[in-house]
C-alpha cells in the first residue's frame, strides 16, 4: 500500500468540517483562545469578504506550529509560459481551434514550472474570468510550496497520479478525478512519473454546485462525494521555497519552515477532490439531445444570473436511448465560449483527430458540431440503446471570450487542418 492509498478523507462540498492530527488540539467554543493547545498559533484564512452572506461565506481556522508571516522578502520569479487574464492573450481569427496532445518534455519540470497557459480571459485584479492551462510535469515539488492569490485552481489530471499536499492535509488524485484548491492556500504537488493534465484558474466567484431546478433534490454531482483531506503536518524543521502568484506575476521567497505545519483546522474553505465516475448523469429517455448544461459539475456564477463566469462540464460514460433523434451534439453557435479537453477514450462528436491530452476552443458564436463522419453515422444508424463507455471529456465554459496565448498558437500542436473535418458535409436538399 502506498502512502496515497492510506489517506483518509472527510465527506461533503461546502460543509463545515473539522480535523485534528493530534487529539485535543482544536479549541472548543471559540476560535482564538488566549493560548491555543500545545503552543500552536491560530490563523484565519478567508476566501470571501467578512461580510459575505452566510451561505456564501468561506473561511477556515488553522492551528499551526508557526504562522505564515514567517517568510523572507519576495523577489520576481520568471515563468514565461504562465499567463493571466485577457491582457496576456494574442489576436486570433474567430476560427474553431484544436490542439494535438503536447508531449511532456524530457527536461525536469515540476507542476509550477510545467504550467503552459493555453487560453485566457477576464482580469484577475477585477476578479472576473478564468485561464485554462496545461501542466507538463515529471518531477515533484521538493521543499517548495505554491500560493495562488489570483484564483482557485481546478486540476484535471489526464496522465499520472498527483499527490497534492495542502495546508489542511493531502489529496491523492488520479486521472478521472479532479481537485479543487482554494485561492490563497499553499500547496505542493508530487508526481509518480511523467504527468499531464489541465488546470482551470478561476479568478471569479468560487466554484459551487449548480442549482438543480426541475431535476429536484438528487442528481449530477452529489455533495457527499467530494472529499476533503484530514489534518496532517510535517516537522517544520526544513526551510521552504515559497512561490506566490499575484496579479499575474510569480514571486519567490525563502520561508523559515514548511507551510504544511497545520496540526488542526476547522471551516468550509477546504481543498477537495471528486471522482467523476460518481457523477449521476441525466439525459433524454424520449427524444432530442438535451442541453449540455445537464452535465455541469461545478459553476462559478457571474453578476448575470444563469450566465456563468465559468461552468465545469463533463461528458462521462452514459447510455443513449433517445428515439428518432440525432444523438450527438447538434450544430451550434453559442454566446458562451467553450474550451474542451479529453482525459481518455473518444468524444462522440469527434471520433477522429481529438485525442486524449488534446484541446479545442470554440469561442463565442463560432460554429461547431459533429464532424462529417459522426454526422453520417448518427443520421443513418439504427437507434438501438447504446452505451458510450470508456470516455471522459470535459469543458470549461465561460461568458467571457477566450484569448489564445502566443505559446498556444506557436507550440507546434495546433491542428491547422481541424476545419477539414467538416468539409465532407454535403448539401443533401431534395
Amino acid at each position: 500500500m502506498t502512502q496515497a492509498d492510506s489517506l483518509h478523507y472527510l465527506s461533503g462540498f461546502g460543509n463545515e468540517l473539522a480535523s485534528e492530527a493530534v487529539p485535543g488540539t482544536l479549541p472548543q467554543g471559540r476560535n482564538s483562545p488566549q493560548r491555543v493547545a500545545r503552543g500552536l498559533y491560530a490563523e484565519l484564512l478567508s476566501g470571501t469578504a467578512f461580510t459575505a452572506a452566510r451561505a456564501e461565506n468561506r473561511r477556515s481556522w488553522l492551528y499551526r506550529r508557526r504562522p505564515s508571516v514567517l517568510c523572507g522578502a519576495y523577489e520576481p520569479l520568471a515563468q514565461p509560459a504562465l499567463k493571466t487574464g485577457a491582457r496576456d492573450g494574442v489576436a486570433a481569427p474567430p476560427n474553431p481551434l484544436r490542439w494535438n496532445p503536447i508531449a511532456i518534455p524530457q527536461a525536469p519540470l515540476d507542476f509550477v514550472e510545467g504550467l503552459r497557459t493555453i487560453v485566457v480571459n477576464g482580469d484577475a485584479d477585477a476578479q472576473t474570468g478564468v485561464a485554462a492551462h496545461l501542466y507538463l510535469a515529471n518531477k515533484s515539488m521538493t521543499d517548495t510550496a505554491f500560493v495562488n492569490a489570483d484564483g482557485e485552481m481546478l486540476i484535471v489530471p489526464q496522465q499520472g497520479r498527483l499527490t497534492i499536499t495542502t495546508e489542511l492535509g493531502r489529496l491523492a488524485v488520479d486521472p478521472g478525478e479532479i481537485a479543487l484548491l482554494p485561492r490563497g492556500m499553499a500547496f505542493s504537488v508530487a508526481v509518480d512519473g511523467p504527468s499531464r493534465g489541465y488546470v482551470c484558474e478561476n479568478y471569479g466567484a468560487h466554484f459551487r454546485l449548480p442549482e438543480l431546478g426541475p431535476i429536484g433534490s438528487n442528481g449530477l454531482a452529489n455533495a457527499r462525494d467530494f472529499l476533503a483531506p484530514t489534518a496532517a503536518f510535517d516537522d517544520g524543521s526544513r526551510p521552504c521555497r515559497m512561490v506566490r502568484k499575484v496579479g499575474g506575476a510569480l514571486w519567490v521567497a525563502q520561508a523559515e519552515a514548511s507551510p504544511f505545519d497545520v496540526v488542526a483546522w476547522h471551516g468550509n474553505l477546504v481543498p477537495c477532490k471528486y471522482d467523476t465516475a460518481r457523477f449521476m448523469t441525466i439525459g433524454s429517455i424520449s427524444f432530442d439531445h438535451p442541453d449540455p448544461s445537464i452535465f455541469t459539475v461545478l459553476t462559478s456564477p457571474s453578476d448575470t444570473p444563469g450566465t456563468a463566469n465559468c461552468d465545469f462540464v463533463i461528458f462521462p460514460p452514459r447510455w443513449l436511448v433517445a428515439e428518432d433523434t440525432f444523438r450527438p451534439p447538434w450544430y451550434h453557435r453559442n454566446v458562451m465560449s467553450e474550451f474542451m479537453g479529453l482525459v481518455h477514450g473518444q468524444y462522440d462528436a469527434k471520433p477522429e483527430g481529438f485525442r486524449p491530452g488534446g484541446m479545442s476552443l470554440h469561442n463565442s458564436m463560432v460554429p461547431h458540431g459533429p464532424d462529417a463522419e459522426a454526422f453520417e453515422k448518427a443520421s443513418g444508424g439504427t437507434l438501438a440503446p447504446h452505451k458510450l463507455d470508456d470516455t471522459l471529456a470535459f469543458m470549461f465554459e465561460s461568458r467571457w471570450r477566450f484569448h489564445p496565448t502566443e505559446f498556444a498558437l506557436s507550440c507546434g500542436a495546433l491542428d491547422s487542418a481541424y476545419a477539414d473535418c467538416w468539409r465532407g458535409l454535403k448539401d443533401n436538399f431534395t
